[in-house]
């Protein structure tokens, strides 16, 4: 197998990945109606449209206004990271499977919270107004729950798909009361070919994300190596040049984010991965694996009031 072929290979494994451990994949699922044709550029799709107006028997009907603007938006999160394998320690008879647990696990620990907090962290940031402060107890999370629900559907309707991503210590502490426990049901919350099976309330699936990725803002780290002291071999890697995240400084814990199922669009997409062989490595005897994401999420002018953030004071 080739280094082209095993790239192929690799990224459709770790987009399936991503579908099934990312808690915000389902945002993903709108971004069919988003133009997307690679690099770090989408169109967005912003449609206005007049409303019912009076028939006249004389002169029928009167014309409307439909407009159909597509915004061009720039993806904010462009990341890539870069990793060698040593021809020694592994050789091309096990490079696949080496180099697929590697990058399986650099994703699932590295990738997917990242992924996940940055939407986040923008659906709070997006809910303007939307938003209110609560101390989780278990006598009054049920009903603070409901009442930020029917807030939702008070503004869109109570027809519209929603879904809640709540903190899982807050989810425990919704847990701890038994009579609200019983009104809780279980059901099937779907993700492309992957489904599963979450507790619902009122038929809207609570999905749990960990604390860590539930905060109001964080910052980004760009990875950059200090290159004050010593040579590439013996360079001290501060915590940014680590690269990933943390929390920024002051930021809010979120409880839960209610959202209309329709309201954000999610784009998360793998550019080429690429590999290069130890023969077309020209900077060392190893396999060289070449990993670069882009990621945003964006929620329409339209769709901001199917949006509804609780967190803590």
């Amino acid at each position: 197998m080739n280094s082209i072929t095993y790239a192929a290979v690799f990224q459709q494994e770790l987009d399936k990945q991503m579908t099934a451990e990312a808690v915000t994949a389902w945002m993903d699922e709108n971004s069919g109606l988003a133009k997307y044709s690679g690099g770090n550029e989408i169109k967005i799709p912003k449609l206005s449209l007049d409303g019912l107006a009076n028939y006249s028997r004389a002169n029928g009907f009167q014309k409307g206004k439909l407009s159909l603007a597509w915004e061009t938006r720039t993806m904010r999160m462009d990341r890539g990271r870069s990793f060698t394998l040593d021809k020694n320690d592994v050789d091309e008879s096990n490079f696949s499977l080496a180099a697929g647990t590697v990058m399986g696990e650099f994703q699932k620990v590295q990738v997917v919270p990242e992924v996940d907090a940055y939407r986040i962290s923008q659906l709070f940031q997006s809910a303007g107004d939307n938003k209110r402060t609560y101390t989780p107890a278990a006598s009054s999370i049920f009903k603070e729950l409901k009442a930020d629900i029917a807030a939702v559907q008070d503004k869109i309707g109570s027809g519209e798909p929603l879904v809640i991503m709540m903190s899982i210590p807050v989810a425990i502490i919704l847990d701890t009361n038994d009579s609200v426990s019983r009104q809780l049901s279980v059901g099937d919350f779907r993700t492309g070919e992957i489904s599963t099976q979450v507790k619902m309330v009122d038929q809207h699936p609570i999905l749990l994300v960990p604390s860590a990725r539930m905060k109001s803002a964080y910052t980004f780290w760009n990875g950059e190596a200090d290159a004050s002291t010593g040579e590439d071999s013996t360079k001290v890697y501060t915590d940014k040049a680590a690269g990933g995240f943390e929390a920024a400084s002051g930021a809010k814990e979120i409880n839960w984010i209610i959202c209309a199922r329709n309201a954000p669009i999610g784009v998360c997409k793998t550019d080429t991965v690429r590999i290069f062989a130890p023969a077309e490595n020209p900077t060392a005897d190893a396999w060289k694996i070449d990993y670069r994401k882009y990621h945003d999420v964006w929620v329409p002018d339209n769709k901001v009031n199917g949006l509804f953030v609780n967190y803590k004071a």
